[in-house]
């Protein structure tokens, strides 16, 4: 069987450049933003191939991708914001029929309830800029990435009631972190510095922080049919959000704070 080699017109930065592009577009759907481009933009690239042949193009920029937003990764800051938020790969009814994610994804449940495929756990600094990125299938505990993600980080991390241990705070505290989260009813109350209070109370940032992201409905969707296309178009998203100037911040609050 011979197979071909044929040399790509189009460069790795170009490819990188589109799909980052992609998510600053607006457009809910990459192919009618690629013929879009096809049509009208074609003379910024040195030539725009077919568009089931940039599909195929996409796995060699996954390694780019992976690097370009490591080293986007935000400041470190006193105060560190940590949540999760579900990727659903999947209608549920079609939870058994899905074949793109098998093996990789699976069933969890949130606050607004069930789904299947993954979670994302990230960590943001009060300028709303990512600081560590995990992904884990829908079924893992919240709490069971926080101790990977916080090595070499230091300071205070603040949470929701799902990441209430205590277990948890002793092995984060030893590390020079301290987890601070609201209470349960039934538990006894504990002292805060107003500081720290004053950060608790503004949690809720994070929701912001990924309605943003979201907002264009370019970031999670079903109709991916490869695993490592897919997280390159997740990895696209997040460098577009990393490289904009209007992110949700607390940083003027943080500078208020005596």
């Amino acid at each position: 069987m011979i197979r071909r080699n044929r040399f790509c017109r189009l460069s790795l930065s170009e490819i990188v450049t589109i799909l980052i592009a992609y998510h600053q577009s607006g457009m809910a759907c990459f192919k009618y933003f690629y013929l879009d481009l096809c049509s009208n933009q074609e003379g910024l690239f040195q030539g725009l191939v077919h568009y089931d042949r940039f599909i195929k193009l996409i796995k060699t920029a996954f390694p780019a991708l992976a690097c370009l937003l490591k080293s986007l990764e935000g400041e470190k800051t006193e105060y560190l914001f940590i949540d999760s938020t579900p990727m659903a790969v999947c209608h549920n009814l079609r939870e058994r029929q899905h074949k793109t994610f098998k093996g990789l994804a699976a069933k969890g449940k949130t606050s607004t309830g069930w789904f299947f495929g993954f979670k994302l756990h990230m960590i943001f600094n009060t300028k709303g800029e990512i600081i560590r990125l995990m992904i884990t299938p829908g079924n893992v505990n919240d709490r069971t990435p926080v101790v990977d993600m916080m090595r070499g980080l230091m300071g205070k991390l603040i949470g929701d009631k799902g990441y209430l241990s205590k277990h948890l705070f002793q092995k984060l505290f030893e590390k020079g972190v301290t987890l601070i989260t609201k209470i349960r009813k039934n538990m006894k109350n504990c002292l805060l510095e107003i500081q720290d209070k004053l950060m608790l109370m503004r949690r809720s940032f994070v929701e912001t922080i990924f309605s943003s992201i979201k907002c264009l409905n370019t970031l999670i969707h079903h109709r991916h049919r490869c695993p490592i296309n897919a997280f390159s178009y997740l990895f696209a998203g997040f460098i577009n959000y990393q490289l904009r100037t209007d992110k949700p911040s607390l940083h003027s609050l943080f500078n208020l704070i005596p």
